[in-house]
């Protein structure tokens, strides 16, 4: 083969084996609709929250940072709520569901994962952690949540989803 193809030849073999598996796959473990529909026994009640400038502000101090949108749509059923909320992992949206009843986190599950590091977090060695969660005092949860090296913004995107998901629960089930 003459060199001047050879070289243009290999780079793309190269990045096609190599450069596109660098970029991350949206991996569906649950559809959305999938996860709802396993949260409760019969058919939830679709409601919506709306974000008012106060709830804004509130939501702020949960995630520290500014929350787009101006509702949120979430399912209740008697005490129980479910959210699916989505938060960025490094680069990508990760789409979690959360399943509240009470004013503790009843389940917690990664739906759709978009990153391309980090998705041990779908796993219920991490994701069980996170029953039984409340929110406390200053919005911080009552128990510490154990991080999985090489996956620490992730970690910190669904804790920081469960505490949001928390507070919403609460602003919901108090109107």
């Amino acid at each position: 083969m003459h060199p001047r193809l050879t070289t243009p030849l290999l780079a793309l073999v190269l990045w096609l084996q190599f450069g596109s598996s660098m970029h991350a796959i949206e991996d569906v473990y649950l559809e959305p609709e999938t996860f709802i529909a396993q949260s409760f026994e019969s058919e939830p009640e679709r409601k919506v929250l709306w974000l008012t400038k106060d709830l804004k502000a509130s939501i702020k101090q949960v995630l520290g940072r500014d929350y787009r949108g101006m509702r949120i749509r979430y399912w209740q059923q008697g005490e129980r709520t479910a959210w699916i909320l989505e938060e960025i992992g490094k680069v990508k949206l990760i789409t979690t569901g959360f399943v509240i009843e009470g004013d503790a986190m009843h389940s917690m599950q990664v739906l759709i994962y978009r990153e391309s590091h980090g998705w041990e977090v779908r796993y219920p060695f991490f994701t069980d952690q996170f029953k039984g969660l409340e929110l406390g005092e200053k919005n911080r949860l009552n128990k510490k949540i154990d991080g999985i090296s090489g996956a620490t913004l992730s970690v910190n995107a669904l804790t920081r989803l469960s505490k949001l998901a928390l507070h919403l629960h609460r602003e919901a089930t108090a109107q």
